[in-house]
């Protein structure tokens, strides 16, 4: 099991924070077309979803997946949107991403005088922090190939 990248992105789509670990491939685009492709999609799978689903949406779009990789999406009630890409043998990790918004943005970013809500993070210690929580979950590592 792997964790590729994450995405924290604020509620009018702008890439709050960029985090990647063991991400195979590059995009070959620049990071702002990739974070505006990133929110884009995330808005159209969204929107489809809750138009076509045939049952209660009342839990919200959490995942989506390809043959390759799996999308795991929380979205806060400040709007804040937490994106993690993973691979397919990862279980849901809204409960992750929920932990990273409640122990770790709010702790380090939201408490945190220096930092100013809105811009991108530039905390240290927040990137550290997310670092060590994201090493330690126990589907962090590279699957043997």
């Amino acid at each position: 099991m792997t964790v590729h990248n994450l995405y924290i992105f604020d509620r009018n789509g702008a890439c709050l924070h960029y985090s990647e670990w063991n991400r195979k491939k590059q995009a070959g685009i620049s990071k702002q077309e990739e974070f505006k492709l990133m929110y884009g999609m995330l808005f159209s799978i969204r929107s489809f979803v809750s138009k076509m689903s045939p049952l209660d949406m009342r839990e919200g779009f959490q995942c989506f997946q390809t043959s390759r990789y799996k999308l795991h999406f929380y979205e806060t009630p400040t709007g804040l949107k937490f994106i993690m890409n993973t691979d397919l043998s990862v279980p849901n990790a809204r409960e992750t991403l929920h932990q990273i918004y409640s122990t770790l943005y709010v702790d380090y970013i939201v408490k945190n005088p220096l930092c100013s809500l809105g811009d991108p993070l530039q905390s240290d210690l927040f990137s550290a922090r997310l670092d060590t929580f994201m090493k330690n979950l126990p589907y962090f590592n590279p699957r043997a190939a």
